[in-house]
Protein backbone atom coordinates (compact mmCIF):
# COMPACT_ATOMS: atom_id res chain seq x y z
CA UNK A 1 0.00 0.00 0.00
CA UNK A 2 1.92 3.13 -1.07
CA UNK A 3 0.61 6.72 -1.75
CA UNK A 4 -3.27 7.54 -2.19
CA UNK A 5 -3.82 4.15 -2.18
CA UNK A 6 -3.60 3.14 0.50
CA UNK A 7 -5.05 5.72 2.13
CA UNK A 8 -8.68 5.55 0.05
CA UNK A 9 -8.49 1.64 1.54
CA UNK A 10 -7.96 2.91 5.27
CA UNK A 11 -10.98 5.34 4.51
CA UNK A 12 -12.91 2.78 2.93
CA UNK A 13 -12.72 0.18 5.29
CA UNK A 14 -13.44 2.42 8.14
CA UNK A 15 -17.09 3.86 6.11
CA UNK A 16 -18.02 0.47 5.54
CA UNK A 17 -17.45 -0.23 9.51
CA UNK A 18 -19.80 2.95 10.40
CA UNK A 19 -22.20 1.87 7.94
CA UNK A 20 -22.58 -1.30 9.10
CA UNK A 21 -22.74 -0.05 12.54
CA UNK A 22 -25.16 2.09 12.23
CA UNK A 23 -27.36 -0.66 10.10
CA UNK A 24 -27.06 -2.63 13.17
CA UNK A 25 -28.23 0.00 15.56
CA UNK A 26 -31.32 0.91 13.45
CA UNK A 27 -32.30 -2.78 13.52
CA UNK A 28 -32.20 -3.12 16.82
CA UNK A 29 -33.73 -0.08 17.64
CA UNK A 30 -36.63 -1.67 15.39
CA UNK A 31 -37.13 -5.02 17.48
CA UNK A 32 -36.34 -3.33 20.95
CA UNK A 33 -39.24 -4.36 23.91
CA UNK A 34 -41.62 -1.75 24.43
CA UNK A 35 -42.21 -0.56 27.35
CA UNK A 36 -42.19 -2.45 30.70
CA UNK A 37 -40.83 -5.13 28.79
CA UNK A 38 -37.82 -4.31 28.97
CA UNK A 39 -38.28 -3.86 32.84
CA UNK A 40 -39.59 -7.57 32.96
CA UNK A 41 -36.65 -9.06 30.18
CA UNK A 42 -33.87 -7.68 33.16
CA UNK A 43 -35.99 -9.39 35.88
CA UNK A 44 -35.58 -12.87 33.34
CA UNK A 45 -31.98 -12.09 33.40
CA UNK A 46 -30.35 -14.38 35.66
CA UNK A 47 -32.66 -17.53 34.68
CA UNK A 48 -32.19 -16.54 30.86
CA UNK A 49 -27.99 -16.54 31.49
CA UNK A 50 -28.76 -20.23 33.12
CA UNK A 51 -30.86 -21.20 30.26
CA UNK A 52 -28.13 -20.37 27.61
CA UNK A 53 -25.29 -21.61 29.36
CA UNK A 54 -27.55 -25.03 29.85
CA UNK A 55 -28.53 -24.92 26.25
CA UNK A 56 -25.18 -24.17 25.26
CA UNK A 57 -24.41 -27.30 27.00
CA UNK A 58 -26.48 -29.58 25.51
CA UNK A 59 -24.75 -32.38 23.11
CA UNK A 60 -28.48 -33.53 21.64
CA UNK A 61 -29.03 -29.69 20.17
CA UNK A 62 -27.32 -29.64 16.68
CA UNK A 63 -23.50 -28.14 16.81
CA UNK A 64 -24.58 -24.89 14.97
CA UNK A 65 -26.73 -23.88 17.83
CA UNK A 66 -24.40 -24.97 20.25
CA UNK A 67 -21.86 -22.41 18.47
CA UNK A 68 -24.60 -19.83 18.35
CA UNK A 69 -25.11 -19.98 22.21
CA UNK A 70 -21.33 -20.14 23.17
CA UNK A 71 -20.88 -16.72 21.01
CA UNK A 72 -24.10 -15.52 23.22
CA UNK A 73 -22.31 -16.38 26.26
CA UNK A 74 -19.06 -14.50 24.80
CA UNK A 75 -20.26 -11.63 23.78
CA UNK A 76 -22.30 -11.32 27.16
CA UNK A 77 -19.48 -11.72 29.36
CA UNK A 78 -16.99 -9.14 27.16
CA UNK A 79 -17.41 -5.88 29.10
CA UNK A 80 -17.39 -3.95 26.07
CA UNK A 81 -21.05 -3.52 24.28
CA UNK A 82 -21.87 -3.39 20.88
CA UNK A 83 -24.29 -0.11 21.66
CA UNK A 84 -23.01 2.12 24.63
CA UNK A 85 -24.70 2.16 27.68
CA UNK A 86 -24.63 6.29 27.28
CA UNK A 87 -26.97 6.16 24.21
CA UNK A 88 -30.85 6.53 25.93
CA UNK A 89 -32.94 2.73 25.81
CA UNK A 90 -30.76 1.11 23.43
CA UNK A 91 -27.81 1.09 25.24
CA UNK A 92 -29.11 -0.85 27.75
CA UNK A 93 -31.56 -3.03 25.42
CA UNK A 94 -28.92 -4.21 23.10
CA UNK A 95 -28.23 -7.63 24.94
CA UNK A 96 -32.06 -8.30 25.54
CA UNK A 97 -32.43 -7.58 21.93
CA UNK A 98 -29.54 -10.17 20.94
CA UNK A 99 -30.58 -12.58 23.80
CA UNK A 100 -34.29 -12.85 22.22
CA UNK A 101 -32.87 -13.17 18.33
CA UNK A 102 -30.61 -15.90 19.11
CA UNK A 103 -33.24 -17.33 21.37
CA UNK A 104 -35.75 -17.12 18.44
CA UNK A 105 -33.22 -19.27 16.20
CA UNK A 106 -32.84 -21.51 18.92
CA UNK A 107 -36.51 -22.49 18.70
CA UNK A 108 -36.69 -22.74 15.42
CA UNK A 109 -34.04 -25.08 14.74
CA UNK A 110 -34.42 -27.16 18.20
CA UNK A 111 -38.01 -26.42 19.06
CA UNK A 112 -39.64 -24.78 22.04
CA UNK A 113 -39.42 -28.47 23.65
CA UNK A 114 -35.44 -27.76 24.43
CA UNK A 115 -36.04 -24.29 25.82
CA UNK A 116 -38.58 -25.61 28.15
CA UNK A 117 -37.08 -28.15 29.16
CA UNK A 118 -33.84 -26.21 30.24
CA UNK A 119 -35.68 -23.33 32.04
CA UNK A 120 -34.19 -23.09 35.47
CA UNK A 121 -37.22 -20.80 35.97
CA UNK A 122 -40.78 -20.97 37.15
CA UNK A 123 -43.53 -21.63 35.04
CA UNK A 124 -44.58 -18.01 35.25
CA UNK A 125 -41.19 -16.76 34.05
CA UNK A 126 -40.85 -19.25 31.17
CA UNK A 127 -44.21 -17.78 30.19
CA UNK A 128 -43.02 -14.07 30.47
CA UNK A 129 -39.72 -15.34 28.70
CA UNK A 130 -41.69 -16.77 25.79
CA UNK A 131 -44.31 -13.39 25.94
CA UNK A 132 -41.12 -11.00 25.62
CA UNK A 133 -39.10 -12.97 22.72
CA UNK A 134 -42.17 -14.04 20.49
CA UNK A 135 -41.74 -17.58 21.09
CA UNK A 136 -44.04 -20.36 20.61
Amino acid sequence: MTGSWGWDLLIGLAVALLVSWAALIAALAIVRPRGGMLREALRLLPDVLRLVRRLAADPSLPRGVRVRLGLLLAYLAIPIDLIPDFIPVLGYADDAIIVTAVLRSVVRRSGIDAVRRHWPGTDDGFAALCRLTGLK
